[in-house]
């Protein structure tokens, strides 16, 4: 493979914010230079000045790293915006329950809207600008009704973000061995045209998605992440160290140290060259 064909991807840490573990195991891997992106959950349990600023010093020596909002609208955190509707017990709704509000269209997408603007103006007030991306946790920015209300707040408070669609760039035949993955192909089709239309960037190519609860070799899920993945293409990842706070709040606990393990290791280095991918820079 010759070095004009090498891929500059996407390696992204999600939910920053979720868990002072999560935050610390990002932080770690942004110094080492092993990411090239990390997605802020705003309304996390785990955000505030002193997360912020130690976001920052991590970032300042790795100039080529991006920061985006991780939109979230799914249980068990809790809106910033006062008259969000639906709720469960003043926090929003499961993602399963708010995916099925939003196929049969019980969701009012103003609400939504106002929620996004919120949660990019709690972004702006942490790092003094706006994000280079926006994505959404769980994936619930491509579900209808809620992908309108997204697109139209990213371009009024961060017109120059990109967004992240998650349609695998594959061959349709070797789509059907993962259900949840051939969903978001399904959901990101019509989210593409949506972006277009909008004029919003969004990214060539994805992957990352499988079943965490299997607890699968993630070198192994790696190899074949990066499998057809164009340039520009994103890897969704989702490290950590597992804390209190973490196992209080989601489930997927204990693959986050997994992924983090393979990230720092040597193994993931070679898998790169092996590859001829480099990370993307700002």
């Amino acid at each position: 493979m010759s070095a004009a064909s090498a891929r500059h991807i996407w390696l992204c840490a999600d939910d920053y914010g979720m868990a002072p573990g999560v935050n610390r195991a990002i932080r770690n891997l942004i110094e080492h230079k092993r990411i090239n992106a990390t997605s802020v959950m705003v309304v996390g349990s785990a955000i505030d000045r002193t997360e912020t600023e130690a976001l920052k010093a991590s970032l300042a020596g790795s100039f080529d790293c991006a920061v985006g909002l991780h939109a979230t609208l799914t249980a068990p955190f809790h809106p910033l915006t006062m008259h969000f509707q639906p709720l469960d017990g003043g926090r929003f709704v499961s993602l399963g329950k708010l995916l099925r509000k939003s196929f049969l269209r019980q969701l009012d997408p103003e609400i939504f809207e106002a929620e996004v603007l919120a949660q990019i103006s709690a972004f702006k007030e942490l790092f003094g600008r706006a994000p280079d991306y926006i994505d959404g946790h769980q994936h619930a920015h491509l579900f209808p009704q809620i992908r309108d209300a997204f697109l139209t707040a990213t371009k009024k408070a961060a017109p120059d973000a990109w967004v992240r669609q998650c349609g695998r760039s594959l061959p349709f035949a070797q789509r059907l061995n993962s259900p949840k993955a051939l969903l978001l192909d399904a959901l990101s089709a019509t989210f593409r045209k949506k972006c277009t239309h909008a004029n919003t960037t969004f990214n060539s190519g994805f992957a990352g998605a499988y079943d965490f609860s299997k607890k699968p070799d993630f070198a192994g899920l790696m190899a074949g992440f990066l499998d057809g993945l164009p340039d520009g293409g994103v890897v969704m990842c989702h490290p950590g160290f597992v804390d209190d706070t973490l196992m209080n709040l989601d489930a997927l606990t204990h693959q986050r140290e997994r992924e983090l393990a393979y990230l720092t290791s040597d193994d993931f280095f070679d898998l790169l060259a092996m590859n001829n991918v480099t990370l993307a820079r700002k």
